[in-house]
Order: C-alpha cells, then structure tokens, then sequence
C-alpha cells in the first residue's frame, strides 16, 4: 500500500517584467510555469513602469478579471524590482509567493521541488538552481572547473546563477537567489516586503535586496528556516552584454555598494557572515587551483584566478566606497 501524495501549497508564481527587449523571455518564462506538473494558483507578471509592455502583455496573458490563470499588473510601488515585487506580494492570493526571474525557465518539476519542503512549518522559504545559458560558449571571465551544462564556476552569482560554494545538497541558507526563490506569504505580513532602496532598475546593477529580506527574517525569528534546494532548477539566460569585462567589473563593484547597504540594515555580523567564508574559503581555493592549472600548461588557470582576483578587488572597492555615503543615511526599511 502506497503513502498519499503531501498536500503542497498553493503557489502564486511571480515574473516581474520591465523592458519589451525581453519579450520573448517573458513569454517562456511564463510557458514554463504553465507546464509545470503542479499546477500554480495564479501567474501573476508585473510591469515595472513601462504602459507600452504593460498594454502588450494584457493582450497576450490577461488582465485582472479575467479567466486566465495569468494575470498582469502594473507596479503600484516605487521604479524597481523591489517595487514590482511587493505589488505581487499585495495582490498574491498563493500561500507561498515564487519569484521567478523574467529571463528565466524553469524546468519540468521545478515548482514541485520548491513546494516540498514547505512540509516543515519552520520553513518559510526555499529556493533552487539557476543555470547559465550563454549566447555561445562560457567566457572566460567566468571559469569553472567542469565541462558539463550545469557545472558552476566561483564567480556565476555576477551573471544571477548558481556557484561554487554552495549547496549541493537540500540545506539550511541564510539567503536565497532571487531569480529562483519562494516565501511563505504570512512572512510579508510579519516583517515587510523587499526594501525598494535597494533592487534593480532597469540595467543599474544595484541588488541584494533579497539577502537583506532573508536576514531580517531570520532576525524576526530565529527558529525559522531558509532552504536551498537543488532539485528545484531553472534556466536563466545571460545576455552578450554582461559577458562583456565593463559589466564583470560593474557587476562586482555594484555588488560591494550593496553589501554596505544591506549591513547598514542588519548589521555587519550577519550582512557577511557567507561572504566571510566564500572568501576565505571558495575563492581562495579557486584562485590556488587555477594558479595549479597554470603551472601545469593550462592557460585557463590564468583566466581563473585572475578574474576571481578582479572581481574580489571591485567588490572591495565598492564595499569601501558606499562605506562613507552609507553612515550619513538612515537604515532602510522593508514595505509595509
């Protein structure tokens, strides 16, 4: 005799869309949703201030009213993804919220995979994998020790992916990706939304938002629980622009103003406490590898360590530039 299936949640799948460039991401990021074999409780695609995109994706998907299971919103809150993200949190209907980036697919069994763990009511959130789909081959800014399509590389979080360092295994994370992550609506009512001081704005680099929702949580209440699953796993394309070494650079040095920000908000012992150990840790060990690859004739070893270099220097320069700008600003605050 067979145990029932677990009853999972209902799911509210969020896409928050911005520009008409990425139309065609738009409409298979909202394609893989609908295929999935559990099915979402809604589909809702939020438009970042643009009434052009906003029109076009009411006449593809629907609008609010409609019969669909899709329906489009425009952003009732400040410009950004912040913004966009507390819209849909607002109007979500799920018991569980899922960001899904609107350059990204997700694949077979995705939402199945996010919704298991919610089995454990100290879990309130859960997040997956993203992999990079390059325009053609992996650039060298980005090396990785595999030659598999999933394999990952130390510095694949500047392109919204998955990198060495982290889990392989389910696991308790203090933060989720954003582009591939789910809460339990009731925490929004507890703690606030995203903070819109932070989140991206069209091509500004700005983000973190999500590490820093993910702390104040845990910060509310200790006892809950952020989990990373690896089965959980979607597609997230990489566009030729950021494979380019301005945006590399950009990237990480945006990514130490963020930081600042974020421990401006919940103080340095949590804002970098993973950052600390990928550090000392992940990178360390990628830049002695590669260092070990050169010695042996493999010119990629160069590229290795010295990209990983590169981008820990920009992060750093960053970190310390916002550090000034940063004690003269009040600390954010999450939505209400």
């Amino acid at each position: 005799m067979t145990s029932p299936a677990p009853v999972l949640p209902r799911a509210t799948v969020v896409i928050c869309v911005y520009t008409e460039k990425r139309w065609d991401d738009i409409v298979a990021a909202v394609g893989s949703v609908q295929a999935q074999d559990v099915r979402a409780a809604e589909v809702l695609v939020v438009v970042d201030h643009n009434p052009a995109l906003l029109d076009r994706a009411r006449q593809t998907f629907g609008s609010p009213g409609s019969d669909g299971d899709v329906l489009v919103l425009p952003n009732a809150h400040r410009q950004g993804l912040s913004g966009a993200r507390n819209t849909a949190v607002a109007a979500a209907s799920g018991d569980v919220v899922v960001f899904l980036d609107d350059d990204a697919a997700a694949r077979p069994g995705w939402l199945g995979a996010l919704l298991a763990p919610y089995a454990d009511p100290d879990v309130v959130g859960v997040g997956g994998v993203a992999h990079p789909v390059f325009p053609e081959a992996r650039p060298g800014l980005l090396p990785t020790g595999g030659t598999t399509a999933d394999a990952t590389g130390e510095l694949d979080w500047v392109v919204g992916c998955t990198y060495t360092g982290q889990p392989t295994t389910q696991a308790e994370v203090r933060n989720l990706m954003g582009c591939n992550m789910s809460v339990r609506r009731e925490v929004f009512a507890r703690v606030g939304g995203f903070a819109e001081d932070l989140g991206r704005i069209g091509r500004n680099p700005l983000g973190c938002e999500e590490t820093e929702f993910c702390i104040r949580v845990s910060q509310h209440r200790p006892d809950w629980t952020f989990v990373f699953e690896p089965r959980a796993v979607i597609w997230h394309r990489v566009s030729a622009a950021r494979e380019r070494f301005d945006y590399f650079r950009s990237r990480c040095f945006a990514e130490g103003l963020s930081k600042a920000a974020v421990t401006r908000s919940v103080g340095i012992a949590d804002g970098l406490s993973v950052e600390r150990r990928y550090t000392t840790r992940t990178l360390t060990r990628g830049v002695a590898r590669g260092l070990g690859e050169a010695l042996r004739g493999d010119r990629a070893g160069i590229e290795r360590s010295s990209a990983i270099s590169v981008g820990l220097l920009a992060a750093a320069a960053g970190y310390a530039r916002a550090g000034v700008s940063l004690r003269r600003r009040p600390a954010m605050r999450g939505a209400k």
